[in-house]
């Protein structure tokens, strides 16, 4: 990633350089992300190829200052982190859905960020709901976020009876949960991005997929709120968890809701390409 590149990235999130890359410094690169870039699967209902290439993700992020799901925004926040001079891993999760099912491989895709001054975290700026801060990984306990308390734990066996890793605690799977809720369960062998190629490609194309259901865009708001565009229904949740709905109701008004509150420019609106019934990341 080319100093401009990164220069342009920062100017995207509104931040400076950090002068080291500290845990302080990634906090704020972290919420910033969540604010300015929208977790966002529009391409798969606009009939855009999702290329798992860091170029082609850092071009759609940055130049054309879109969002995408998990393996494009955090695909991406990773390249950054990474020339800034963090130590960055990309891990692999499967998200559990109803009945607490294991979604597919590759599911969900994850940071492991370690910093200049010591610090082990889970970074993750692509699941949409989920933590505004990068959670403490070696931490057992729970974990208080404006997006609610967290905590993660060793995995115990799957619907098969295994378990992950290889004996050490270090390396077994470990839950993530939001509010006493399994989120994902991740793995913690480090991946590389053409490692979630067929996890992308059946997020945008099976009709199982959640992402295939709707177009979905969404981002948190300065005020530790959220504001959500599912189709045409536009929903603002207020930091205490009180919502407001508003079902758009023509072409002009929902492209002026991308625009405006998510600052992405269309010049057609997205149409839902299928119907699912699965989870994901």
């Amino acid at each position: 990633m080319s100093t401009a590149g990164v220069d342009a990235y920062l100017r995207r999130l509104g931040v400076g350089q950090p002068t080291r890359p500290t845990a302080d410094a990634l906090r704020e690169l972290h919420l910033r992300h969540l604010e300015t870039v929208p977790f966002e699967n529009l391409s798969v209902h606009l009939g855009e190829e999702i290329v798992l290439d860091g170029k082609r993700l850092l071009d759609k992020v940055v130049e054309a200052r879109r969002g995408g799901f998990c393996y494009e925004l955090n695909g991406a926040f990773g390249a950054l982190l990474a020339a800034l001079g963090y130590d960055v891993q990309l891990l692999a999760a499967r998200v559990y859905g109803d009945g607490g099912r294991l979604g597919i491989p590759y599911d969900h895709l994850a940071l492991r960020v370690r910093t200049v001054d010591g610090g082990d975290w889970l970074a993750d700026v692509g699941f949409g709901a989920h933590f505004h801060l990068p959670l403490a990984f070696g931490e057992r306990g729970e974990q208080e976020d404006p997006g609610g308390t967290f905590r993660i734990t060793e995995a115990g066996a799957d619907a098969a009876g295994a378990r992950g890793g290889h004996d050490r605690g270090e390396a077994a799977d470990l839950d993530v949960s939001r509010n006493g809720r399994p989120v994902y369960q991740l793995e913690v062998r480090p991946r590389v991005l053409g490692d979630f190629t067929a996890g992308a490609w059946w997020h945008s194309t099976s009709p199982l997929s959640p992402f295939t259901r709707s177009p979905v865009c969404s981002r948190i708001t300065g005020d530790g709120g959220r504001i959500t565009l599912s189709g045409r229904r536009f929903t603002v949740t207020a930091p205490d968890g009180t919502r407001r709905e508003h079902e758009a109701g023509t072409d002009e008004e929902v492209l002026a809701l991308y625009r405006d509150r998510f600052g992405i420019a269309l010049d057609t609106v997205p149409t839902a390409r299928g119907t699912g019934t699965g989870t994901g990341g």
